[in-house]
């Protein structure tokens, strides 16, 4: 089976390249993934990828695929890509490919029922000839993908002999659209960004409610369907008390929850896409002594917009289906699941055995002031400064602080802790009485702990921007460096309440920190 990927991995150098080096997938859910990537490489083209035995069989689109039957595009195989390169946005700085990719549209395929010649995918490539639909984004409907003749061509990057020539054709049916050009719309059905937006190191944004859609969401009653963003998801118990208020304000209904998620999407858009998510869900709020519970697998209830991550790498008994959020609708759909936390991992669904950043966690005991906390955030305040790396700090919306510092690709979990490890014991040494590098909490005399034990896969810290089970609504919020001598700073300051007046005030520190690609300092 390894076989099927060994001219895609014999042609890239994996320690220069984001792109993931994949392994075979077994796919169990028989839903078959499609994907199309943008790619701008020596001429810009559209990478069309149909999972087929376990990997994604390709072929290189120069014009692009399309809605509109009039169109022949020619379409060049190319190698086999891994399953995971269906998850995969960035700029392929050297090499073959070089250039920038963005997951340009996605969704699920299948043969075409009306032809039996394409109910073997394999068979049928072999053939020559595949009759197939697209269940995507942006595209839908039936299709052929048939081997012609022709001398060789070099089109679009991408280059081929004489068998590799093939035309892409969509039918007409109900879903064609004459006219419709792929290049009418640029975005990443994954991460909202543009192919410049790559280059340029910015994130995408998601769209936000607009005031009609929240004027409907007023509107519902304890139970209803609500449309956001060309989705509609049905929401249940929104008069239901999810935490107590603060300082004499109301108590957190499940609707403030879904009101907030829906505002916040374009603010936590850059630290969610492409990754997956762990929630902890409160199903019955956290009034009382009821506790919530962590949650990762999608539910087979879950509707067909929500993104599913199969985990390549899942063992028998773990989770599979992780979601990957992309967008308002599906943080609301999250929020009345009454997931209250979003934890994304910090790596990506692309390549998951790779961390984005390398993270502090400031993890104080029962014994430890939020002064003495601060006074440990200052001194890694100061060792950034020293080892001059891009980085910031963030509330946890409960006690602690956490440093986040984005690397560039190609490290391993490993390597981040190690370096975080080294790090933290450094600055251990300045404040000793008030650090225990004991693992258990009962051994650490009520003693904070520097956790550099967050940097392993699977791993999560709470998201920027997301909220806490506690009073009031609170939220884990980003700070800038000069914050942490702000003597109105609490790790509980800002809640759901008020944290859009402060975003709309300041902007997002973390901003700082995306498209920033960093080599961590030996120590």
């Amino acid at each position: 089976m390894s076989e099927k990927l060994a001219t895609y991995q014999k042609m890239r150098d994996f320690s220069a390249t984001p792109e993931p080096a994949g392994v075979v997938f077994e796919n169990l859910d028989g839903r078959r993934r499609f994907v199309v990537q943008r790619h701008r490489a020596t001429r810009l083209h559209y990478d069309l990828r149909l999972e087929i035995g376990g990997v994604l069989v390709s072929w290189a689109v120069p014009k692009g695929p399309s809605l509109d039957p009039a169109r022949k595009n020619l379409a060049v195989k190319v190698e086999d890509h891994p399953y995971a390169y269906g998850w995969f946005e960035g700029n392929i700085g050297s090499g073959y490919g070089k250039g920038d990719v963005i997951v340009w549209d996605d969704g699920w395929w299948e043969p075409d029922p009306e032809y039996p010649d394409s109910a073997d995918p394999e068979r049928a490539v072999a053939a020559g000839e595949l009759k197939f639909v697209l269940h995507g984004k942006k595209l839908r409907g039936r299709y052929v993908i048939v081997k012609t003749g022709g001398r060789p061509k070099t089109r679009g990057g991408a280059s081929g002999k004489e068998d590799d020539q093939w035309l892409l054709i969509h039918k007409k049916d109900a879903d064609a659209v004459p006219g419709w050009d792929p290049e009418d719309h640029p975005h990443s059905v994954l991460s909202n960004r543009t192919n410049p937006d790559v280059v340029a190191g910015k994130p995408g944004v998601w769209v936000g409610p607009t005031k009609a859609e929240l004027k409907a969401l007023d509107a519902i009653h304890e139970k209803g369907q609500w449309t956001i963003a060309g989705e509609t998801t049905l929401l249940t118990n929104l008069d239901k008390v999810f935490m107590p208020g603060r300082d004499g304000e109301p108590p957190i209904v499940k609707r403030d929850i879904v009101r907030y998620y829906a505002q916040i999407a374009p603010w936590m858009s850059p630290y969610l896409s492409g990754r997956p998510v762990n929630f902890n869900r409160f199903p019955d709020g956290i009034v009382g002594a009821k506790k919530g519970f962590w949650h990762k697998a999608v539910p087979t209830h879950a509707p067909d917009f929500i993104r599913r991550w199969p985990n390549p790498r899942a063992s028998t008994g773990e989770t599979r289906d992780y979601m990957l959020v992309d967008g308002a609708p599906a943080l609301v759909w999250a929020a009345n699941f009454a997931g209250i936390e979003m934890h994304p991992w910090t790596s990506t669904a692309a390549n998951p055995d790779q961390p984005s950043y390398a993270l502090v966690d400031i993890d104080p005991g029962p014994n430890t002031t939020w002064d003495e906390t601060l006074t440990m955030a200052r001194l890694f305040r100061v060792a950034m400064q020293q080892l001059d790396l891009t980085a910031r700090a963030k509330v946890t919306g409960q006690r602690g602080i956490q440093i986040w510092i984005p690397i560039r690709s190609g490290y391993t979990f490993r390597q981040t802790s190690d370096f975080v490890e080294a790090l933290s014991r450094t600055v251990g040494r300045v404040v000793p009485e008030l650090v225990s590098w004991n693992w258990t909490k009962s051994d650490r005399k009520g003693l904070a702990r520097l956790d550099y034990t967050q940097n392993q896969v699977n791993k999560t810290l709470v998201a920027p921007y997301s909220m806490r089970p506690a009073a009031g609504g609170p939220v884990s919020v980003p700070i800038e460096w000069d914050e942490l001598d702000d003597p109105r700073l609490a790790p509980n300051r800002w809640t759901i309440r008020d944290v859009m007046a402060r975003l709309k005030k300041v902007g997002d520190p973390f901003a700082a920190l995306v498209g920033v690609e960093q080599d961590l300092p030996t120590l």
